[in-house]
Parts: structure tokens; sequence; C-alpha cells
């Protein structure tokens, strides 16, 4: 126990407190007599020993001073029932007591005034202990209405524009705010109106809050940070308070700059909660809005705001004149990838073969976030393993860690279970390298990592913004691959291809409601999308489509997986030979790169060409063919001029089942 804390706490104080009021009770209440029994007492005026008697009525209590104390002391006091009361006054004028009294008790107004206030005494030191409490110490108990921002001082260490990598459009658009607020009259001069405020959203972890930290960096201005749960408490009001407390501040220190991170916690839709136009969060909305409004175009003070849910949002907050400008910060492209990983990098011991470009290429989706968490993660993989420099094999396995979680050596897996998964995972890994439109696979692996018991990687050469219809259809082969794999050699699936269905599910539904992909269909948008559902504003919408047509869009749905399962059928079948190799190989190493990939699936027979696909039969047909770019994959002709065939795509047979190979794991 560390009693040198425990001094500096309130648990002395309190001790000495109550120490102090328990001796002024006994002095109170006492008087310096001793307390006897009632018959000790009776029996002292009996054998007139007692000086003076004092009777305090109310109390039944009986004051002696006695002539001569002995053990009993000078003086006593006993207490009495009140039926015994006269018992007790005819022994008093028994005895030869040379002074006798009777007192009275009257209580004291202050004593009665002071009864009656100490509850609301308690009720308030109580009510202040909390407030002192929520609001992080005693001189700021009345202080719950101002603005909890922190300024960010020149002392605090400045993070600039060249502290921010893989968002050059950001920081292109940042830097004019940045210079405006350098520079003002050079833009006044012209009439321009700088924007009151910058909305950055995006996915998490994508650097909105570094972009955030960096103008203020650059501006060299007085930098307002609070998050938007600050301006919410429990006692009505206090938001609004917030808000205007917090804008007077920039006013008086402008050029200044205000940052609230999340403010979907307080600019969400109107009209989304339970407490209608009293709300809390609504009345500190208001305020914003106001707030806005009333800036001067002079008054230099932007203020600038992150999120990553801007479809929440109020309408109110997104119009012009208030966040004039919205700037999307998204997931890094290659180039981004790699300047990032050159930042987070600085101060790393990075071995001589490792190359960020190659480790940036393997990282498509990665946000900066994930990237930083990489490099951290290869850096404890390499101080826990002794080493010195960090090399490509702790990378690789941080990419793994981060991707999938860590690997889980405690899992004990079976010799059928291991067969089933190496069978499982080279179904994908073949299907997806026999589809014509594809991303290569780098890597196969049957350790267990997070929850699953082991995973194909399928990482594209070059970032993508769009996916073509044939591009969409080999990821739901491939993604049946591993169920079909396991109905060909074992006849009996296993419920680990569970999330392949539904991924596989999902993108089929999503290719027939969203992305017109579906010549019955047509071209049309159902539902109401895939995003999450906001209370208040989506909670009342229906679906727009009758039970018919959800009727014909389950049945799309289940004809496009049906022939993502034939077309993986048909692919293993007829690369059943190199299956049971990959997985001979996959019980030996566990783990497979691309290297070694390349080697075994050097004799795939890939699947067929598609037919050319028609958005709908009724369209006239075109002899001209598809136009091809330079390695490129052909475009689709079918939004251009038409199609040159007019018959849908036949399903493929499936081949007779073939027994499993007697394949003992290593």
């Amino acid at each position: 126990m560390d009693f040198k804390k425990l001094l500096r706490g309130p648990l002395l104080y309190i001790l000495l407190a109550i120490v102090v009021v328990s001796v002024g009770f006994s002095l109170l209440s006492g008087g310096g007599f001793r307390e006897v029994t009632t018959q000790r007492g009776l029996e002292l005026l009996a054998d007139d020993k007692v000086a003076t008697a004092n009777i305090i009525d109310g109390e039944q209590r009986v004051d002696l001073t006695l002539t001569n104390g002995g053990d009993d002391g000078n003086r006593v006091q006993f207490f009495y029932a009140a039926p015994r009361g006269e018992e007790v006054v005819a022994a008093i004028n028994d005895s030869n007591v040379s002074n006798f009294d009777d007192e009275v008790t009257t209580t004291n107004w202050l004593t009665s005034l002071l009864g009656l206030m100490i509850p609301f005494i308690i009720i308030g030191l109580i009510f202040w202990f909390l407030l002192s409490r929520m609001q992080g110490g005693g001189s700021r108990v009345m202080q719950f209405g101002k603005s909890k921002a922190k300024l960010v001082s020149k002392e605090t260490p400045q993070v600039t524009f060249d502290d921010v990598a893989g968002a050059d459009e950001a920081i292109e658009e940042l830097e004019e705010i940045k210079d405006f607020l350098k520079e003002p009259a050079k833009f006044q001069a012209v009439g321009a109106r700088i924007p009151k405020g910058v909305l950055l959203y995006g996915p998490p972890g994508t650097g909105k809050t570094l972009l955030a930290r960096a103008v203020a960096g650059e501006a060299n201005v007085p930098f307002y940070s609070i998050s938007g749960s600050d301006f919410v408490e429990m006692f009505v009001g206090v938001g609004a308070s917030r808000v205007r407390d917090l804008f007077q501040q920039a006013k008086e220190n402008s050029p200044a700059i205000i940052f609230v991170d999340e403010i979907d916690a307080v600019g969400r839709h109107r009209g989304s909660g339970m407490g209608g136009g009293h709300d809390e969060r609504e009345q500190t909305l208001n305020q914003l809005l106001g707030e806005m409004d009333g800036f001067d175009v002079k008054t230099n003070v932007i203020l600038i705001a992150a999120t990553n849910r801007p479809d929440i949002l109020d309408p109110a907050l997104l119009r012009p004149g208030r966040f004039d400008r919205q700037i999307g910060v998204d997931a890094p492209d290659m180039v981004g990838r790699r300047k990032i990983l050159e930042v987070h990098g600085k101060g790393k011991p990075l071995a001589a073969g490792v190359d960020l470009e190659v480790l940036a290429r393997k990282t498509p989706g990665f946000t900066g976030a994930d990237l930083a968490s990489v490099l951290n993660e290869a850096a404890l993989l390499t101080a826990r393993s002794n080493a010195q420099l960090i090399d490509n094999r702790a990378l690789d396995e941080a990419v793994d860690r981060v991707m999938a979680g860590p690997q889980r050596r405690t899992r004990v897996m079976r010799d059928q279970e291991k067969l089933i998964t190496a069978y499982h995972e080279g179904g994908h890994a073949l299907v997806a390298t026999a589809m014509n439109n594809t991303d290569p696979v780098t890597k196969i692996t049957i350790l267990p990592r997070g929850r699953a018991l082991g995973y194909t990687m399928v990482m594209p050469v070059e970032d993508r913004y769009s996916v073509s219809r044939n591009e969409l259809l080999d990821q739901l082969a491939y993604a049946m691959g591993g169920r079909v794999a396991e109905e060909i050699v074992f006849h009996d699936p296993t419920t680990g291809a569970s999330n392949d269905i539904e991924k596989a599910t999902s993108t089929a539904r999503k290719m027939v409601t969203e992305f017109g992909m579906s010549s019955s269909i047509g071209s049309v948008k159902l539902g109401a999308g895939s995003g999450d559902m906001f209370l208040g504003r989506d909670m009342g919408s229906q679906r727009d489509y009758s039970e018919r047509l959800s009727e014909q869009v389950d049945k799309e749905v289940r004809e496009l997986i049906e022939n993502a399962h034939d077309e993986a059928w048909s692919v293993l079948n007829e690369n059943r030979d190199i299956l049971d190799r990959l997985a001979a190989e996959l019980l030996e190493k566990e783990t497979l790169d691309q290297t070694q990939l390349a080697e075994i699936f050097a004799g795939v027979r890939k699947l067929p060409e598609r037919p050319q696909w028609l958005s709908s039969n009724k369209r006239p047909v075109s002899d001209r063919p598809p136009i091809l770019m330079p390695e490129r994959a052909p475009i689709d002709a079918g939004a251009t001029d038409g199609a040159i065939d007019s018959e849908p795509a036949p399903k493929p047979k499936r081949s007779p089942r073939r027994k499993a190979p007697d394949i003992s794991p290593a």
C-alpha cells in the first residue's frame, strides 16, 4: 500500500473530522460529569453524600455534586425513566442536599436552525463534490458552461504538411486555407470570400485529424481543438453555452482555427432523436448553425470538422455558407502508400533488402493508420526476436497480423481438418488462377490466424476504382471454389465456407439491385442501399419494389451463385491433378508464397471466355468487335455498340465426382 498517496488523499481529512466531531460531542454532552446507574445515584442521595442536585427536565437526567467523591468522583450524573420521576424527587427531598434546582431544557433558535439546515448543507456538499469530479477540479465547478476546447500553443510540437503523405488533393485544398490565414488582404483585395467551414470526411484512419493539425502548424495561428461529444452534457443548455464561448474565444484571438473532431456526435440529422425540438443535442446544433452564420467576412476564423459519417449530418450544416468546402480523404493509392511508409519508416532500422514500394503493392486498401500499424508491428516482432534490423520476413508477418490477426499457435488441428483446409484454400486459389479477370494469388496458408483456419490472399497489381461485371463474376466463382473443392474431394462440405457464401451472396445481390447487372431486372436501383440505417431518417422508409419483383431478385441472385458454383466445378475437375498437388504442398509447407504458387500453377487450364453479356435481349445486335486496350482485358462492349451474340451464357455441365486421394499430412 502506498502510504504517501493515502496521506495525500481525502481519507486522512475524513478521519480527522470524525475524531474532532466525536470529541466535541462528548465534551458538549458530558460536561465533565461521570455517568452512574440510577440505583447508585439513589444510594448516594440516601447516604447524604450529595451537596448539590440538579434535575434536567426533558432529558430525565440528574446531575449530582458529592461532598466526598470517593470512588465515584466529585461530579456524577444518572438518568431515570419518566414513571420514576416522583421517586427521584422524593429521594432528593429526603436527603440533606444543600442546593437543589430544577432546569427545564429549552431549544435554542440557533440550534433549531442548524438542525434544519444541516441536511441541505450535506446535499449541497455532495452536489459540489460531484460537479468538481465531473469538471476535473473545484476551480472549474461553476464553469461547466465554458468551452472545453484545448488551445494548441506555439510551444507544442508542430505538425506540418511534410508530415502528411498520401493525401495530395486534400493538402492542396488546405493550402488555400493556410494562405488566407497568413495573408487575408490578398484575397479580400479581389473580392474573394474564404470558406467559413471545411469538412474533412472519409474512412477511419485516413489522417483527417492529422491534416487539421498540419493546417494549424503551417498557418501558425491559435488552434482550438475539441471533440463533438464535449459539447453535450447532462445539463440542458450547456452544449449551446459552450459553442458560444468557443466561438467568442476564437473571435477574440483571430485569425484562428476551430477544429471539431467527430462532428457527427453533435451535428447529426435533426429529428433523429427521441427528444423532439427541445433535445439538448439539437439545441447545440442550432447554436452551432447560428454561430457559423454569424461569422463576419473579416473575422478570419475558420471551422474545420472531421467525420467518417457524412451521410448522417444535418443538411443545414452542409449547405454553402457554412461548410463551403467538403474534402474527401480516402485510402491512399500505391504512390501514397509508399510515401506514408517512408514517413513512418523514419527512425526505424530497415534491412538493406527492404523495398517499401513492394510493401506498398502488398497493402492495397490500407489506410495511413493501417500502414503505421504494419511498421510498428514489424518493429515489435523484430525486438521480440532480439534482432537489430527490420527485414522482409517481419514485414510480411506484420501485414498478415494487421489483415487477419495474430497467428493462433495454440489451436491444434486434427489431420483430417488440415486436409480439408488444404483442399478448401487450394480450391479458392486454383479457381482464382483459372479465371480470366482476377488478380494474381500471392499467398496461401493453412495456419489458423484470427477467426480463420486459413486464407488465400488475392492481391491486385494496381489500384482500381471500378469493377467490371466479369471481374465480379470471377470473384463469385473463386469465392465458391473452397466449397466446391470440399464437395468434389470429400463429398461432404463443412461449415468452413459460411463466410465465403455470405460474401458471394452479398456481391450477387448488389449486382442485381445496385449495379444493374441483371438482364431481367435491368438497370434499376432497388432498395435503400447497403448503408447503415439511421434512426429517425430511415426507419420510416419502405421497400420500393413489389413482392413479385422481390421474388425475381431472389431468383437472379440464386442463378448467379449457381453459375459461379458450376464454373468453379468445371475448373477444379479440369485441373484436379494440380489441386491434389497444391493440397499436398500445403500440408507439407503450410504456407506458399507467390513464387512457389507460380511453379505449381504453370500448367493451369483456364476457363473459356464468357459469351458477350446483353443488358437487354431487345437491343439491336452489332457486328463490331469489342474494343481492346493494349495489355488490358477487353472492355464490356455491351455498354457501347450492343452485342454480338443474343443467346445467354449456357450453364456448364458438372463432371462426375472422383474419390478423395489418399494424401497423408506431413
